[in-house]
């Protein structure tokens, strides 16, 4: 048969199956509404119903790319969501392509350790098949159970679509399951156990983003049905962020769009994360990409980490303080009481640094806590600006050995840190200036002839600079340090960036 006009009662169900195979592999036919307008002539016969949605089914195949696999039956939320459907052939439809509706999310997993597994694994390449059907078929499972859509890209990133912030989060918690043997989800419905080859795989880590939930960041779905768009870009960015934060262990970062919708859909139903208490959100303000600035969270899965409940109070504090910029004071003191009360109430550390600080052998939580406090005396009783920022700078480093230490606020501290160094050089250049008109009432007796023989030696010179700094005839040292912050207001704004610049 080459047309449909030559369709009749003798027609078998294999040749005009045969007709509608050729033309959408040759192209001419791509989505449901060509298939029907070219079969309009034999529509009336019910028998042939059957071709046309086995004729459907190619057409997804070839066509729907990301999303071939949604069918109303095995995805009836993103069905609703990304299909035109047929009133005729309510299993039938046209994929949209621009997609501009709030009830649509992405998750971008990265799997930790991919790589290293392949090459661990080049004299075994079984095992590297093994987890190439897990994260083809397991994850897909996983997914659809979720009321989910996944598809694996490049190698070790996992691309995941669902119609609902509850189905986004709980199908990425679902997956961290599978590859790290957790079980935070904890929903019969949801098998996350291993099975078969893929028991004797290696615990995984994963950093993943999740966005969506609003109209302002529309998906493209392309010709050949793959993901476009912001909302895609989105996602990855907050992977990124994720996998700075946590490089090695798991970490779910979020748009706060998905926090509210979340907890909105779980106001009156609650999903096994609700009522299990397995997740808490925690705000992790904003970061900033490619010139757009997206409120953040974590969604905190991890027992060991549930303490960043007991720091929301002040991190809050922090965020507040920086969106409005109050550099004269806040800014410090938020920080400082951030870092103070992290390192209370995380888990017990003991740290050995390679050379002792302020003469303590072992770096505690309580050592830490009493270092912190020394700075902030320094920044508001003493008016020691330039021991309260030398102190900002020894914590990063003193941080930075604390494995468990959140990396957030390592983050924040050297984003602060930088901005008061630079206010702390033009500072320290008019305290110079006024010790400078002040040596005669500064250094006297002894001390006057040894700063005129320092001025000779630099580095005598600098000592005696640093004591003149401290001198109490250096007068309203609190209003130069405000008065700088506002000459400089517009340098000091303040945003996380991530991403490529």
């Amino acid at each position: 048969m080459q047309d449909i006009s030559e369709y009749n009662g003798n027609t078998s169900e294999y040749e005009l199956f045969h007709y509608f195979y050729e033309r959408i592999t040759n192209r001419e036919i791509r989505t449901f509404s060509e298939l029907k307008k070219s079969a309009a002539g034999i529509l009336g016969n019910k028998r042939n119903h059957m071709i046309i949605m086995r004729a459907f089914d190619l057409v997804k195949r070839l066509n729907w790319g990301f999303f071939a696999a949604v069918s109303p039956l095995s995805h009836a939320k993103l069905w609703k969501e990304l299909v035109i459907p047929d009133k005729d052939f309510p299993g039938a439809g046209d994929l949209k392509r621009t997609l501009q509706i709030s009830d649509l999310y992405v998750a971008m997993l990265d799997i930790h350790g991919y790589t290293k597994f392949c090459m661990d694994s080049r004299k075994n390449l079984s095992m590297m098949h093994v987890l190439d059907r897990a994260i083809e078929f397991e994850i897909y499972r996983i997914s659809t159970a979720c009321g989910a859509i996944s598809q694996r890209e490049r190698g070790d990133e996992i691309v995941v679509v669902a119609a609902s912030a509850t189905d986004a989060i709980t199908v990425t918690l679902s997956i961290i399951d599978y590859f790290s043997k957790t079980n935070v989800v904890s929903d019969p419905a949801i098998f996350t156990g291993r099975t078969g080859d893929a028991a004797a795989l290696p615990n995984f880590k994963l950093s993943a983003g999740i966005t969506g939930g609003n109209t302002t960041s529309p998906l493209i779905i392309t010709e050949r049905g793959n993901l476009s768009g912001f909302l895609l870009n989105s996602g990855a960015r907050l992977q990124m962020r994720a996998n700075e934060l946590s490089p090695k262990e798991s970490r779910v970062m979020i748009a706060r769009q998905v926090q509210m919708n979340f907890l909105k859909e779980n106001a009156q139903t609650q999903c096994a994360l609700v009522k299990n208490n397995a997740v808490y959100f925690a705000d992790t303000g904003h970061i900033e990409f490619k010139g757009v600035i997206i409120p953040t969270c974590e969604a905190i899965f991890d027992e060991s980490e549930r303490y960043k409940e007991k720091i929301n109070e002040e991190m809050m504090r922090l965020f507040a303080s920086i969106r409005d910029n109050l550099w004269e004071q806040r800014i410090f003191v938020d920080l400082i009481d951030l870092i103070a009360k992290a390192a209370a109430v995380m888990p017990r550390f003991s740290v050995r640094p390679p050379v002792p600080i302020e003469d303590m052998p072992q770096l505690t939580n309580e050592t830490l806590v009493n270092l912190v406090k020394k700075a902030k005396v320094a920044y508001v009783v003493d008016e020691d600006y330039a021991l309260a920022v030398t102190l900002l700078h020894r914590f990063i480093d003193i941080i930075e050995m604390i494995p468990i230490f959140d990396r957030l606020i390592l983050d924040y501290l050297k984003g602060v840190s930088a901005k008061y160094t630079m206010l702390l050089d033009m500072y320290n250049e008019n305290i110079d200036r006024q010790i400078d008109a002040n040596s005669a009432d500064i250094f006297q007796g002894k001390y006057s002839s040894a700063w005129d023989a320092a001025k000779k030696g630099a580095s005598m010179y600098e000592k005696f600079r640093e004591m003149g700094r401290k001198s109490a005839f250096i007068a309203k040292k609190k209003n130069l340090w405000y008065s700088l912050i506002k000459q400089k207001q517009s340098e000091m704004v303040f945003t996380l960036y991530s991403g490529k610049k």
